[in-house]
């Protein structure tokens, strides 16, 4: 028997080794299969595309906010793993009854370096987790060296319209518009406001605007929408995996910034 806490600070108690595993997670999904725990994986959800033949070899037992209790309890799992931001707490009791459940709480790339590395010890992936970290840690000091000369610029990512809705503080990615040094407009409100872009230019006037893929499918009336009420906005549609997926995400994601600057250095 094993005790051990999740990244609330909530006790668990593990009997066994874990050896049938359901994740809630999308960016968690991914990471399993990067630590050779695909085998492992035997639930996920419709939101889970990474590895794409997942869909095709699991089963999925719903999304990320409404689950099939009855789907998750036939499989049998000895492990679930949550998100503090992608799942909600109404139904961790049901989860609890049927397995251990593991919530990670990430807003940090160290958070996600500190749970690749719990991962890797509850799941016995040690090597796996150590080596994945330590290719994490050379990107990160790569891209930190590439971003050193870039010049600092105001922005704004948007996850939602109609009501508009933006990345504030307190989240993953907000760290990553720092990490870029995109100063966002939005930084001094809470986790994922409602804001008015009739008053964007009042509120910081961006250079840039950040029309995120996910969750919501921006398209180019938006992008032509927000423009009107900028005074000197470019707007760029990006790739939302890249600034809100933790875990071996974070492997791709800087290459993925690196064009999105030189992409960003032909506008101005």
């Amino acid at each position: 028997m094993k005790i051990l806490k999740d990244q609330l600070g909530r006790e668990i108690t593990l009997k066994t080794q874990p050896k049938r595993i359901i994740s809630l997670v999308p960016s968690q999904t991914e990471l399993l299969c990067d630590l050779n725990l695909e085998n492992e994986l035997v639930g996920i959800t419709k939101f889970c595309v990474h590895p794409y033949h997942l869909k095709s070899t699991k089963t999925i037992v719903g999304g990320t906010k409404k689950v099939d209790f009855d789907k998750i309890k036939a499989l049998n799992p000895d492990f679930i793993l949550c998100n503090k931001e992608e799942n909600t707490y109404d139904f961790l009791p049901e989860l609890e009854k049927i397995a251990p459940t593991y919530f990670s709480d990430i807003t940090t790339i160290q958070d996600s370096i500190d749970f690749i590395i719990s991962l890797g010890t509850i799941l016995n992936r040690r090597t796996e987790s150590q080596n994945l970290v330590e290719k994490i840690h050379f990107k990160l000091l790569d891209f930190k060296e590439f971003i050193k000369t870039k010049p600092t610029r105001k922005v704004a990512y948007f996850i939602w319209a109609k009501p508009w809705m933006a990345a504030g503080n307190e989240t993953y990615i907000n760290q990553m518009l720092q990490l870029n040094k995109f100063e966002n407009i939005y930084q001094n409100m809470s986790r994922y406001p409602k804001v008015d872009i009739n008053k964007i230019r009042y509120e910081g006037d961006p250079e840039v605007i950040i029309l995120s893929s996910e969750p919501f499918p921006f398209k180019d009336e938006h992008a032509v929408e927000i423009s009107t009420f900028t005074n000197r906005s470019i707007t760029v549609f990006a790739d939302g995996e890249m600034f809100s997926w933790h875990g071996s995400r974070l492997l791709l994601a800087f290459d993925y910034f690196k064009a999105l600057h030189k992409k960003l250095e032909s506008h101005f």
